[in-house]
């Protein structure tokens, strides 16, 4: 997973001032060759319209999520950054995919 900083967006409130991409390491070493993907805030089973996240990971989808920003969470030293990842988990595991 990568994540975007828009520090000089003022624009942006702080929860959308960090955007997380999925990549996958297999299509290329840098980003944009490997883009899968954006990782929406949440994943909503109800949604007319899915993510494409959702098309690509189905009935996975709340679980690779949980992966990506639990292992993204072990990784990262930046606080800021892992408040926000901290932040997105709990925002999966109010309103899990049904």
């Amino acid at each position: 997973m990568l994540l975007c900083r828009y520090d000089g967006a003022e624009d942006y409130s702080v929860a959308r001032r960090f955007r997380f991409a999925v990549v996958d390491l297999d299509k290329g070493k840098n980003y944009p060759l490997n883009f899968v993907c954006m990782l929406p805030m949440r994943i909503d089973a109800d949604c007319k319209s899915q993510s494409v996240f959702m098309q690509i990971f189905g009935d996975k989808s709340l679980e690779q999520a949980m992966a990506l920003l639990t292992g993204a969470l072990e990784t990262e030293s930046d606080p800021e950054v892992k408040a926000e990842i901290s932040r997105r988990l709990k925002l999966l595991e109010a309103k899990p995919i049904s």
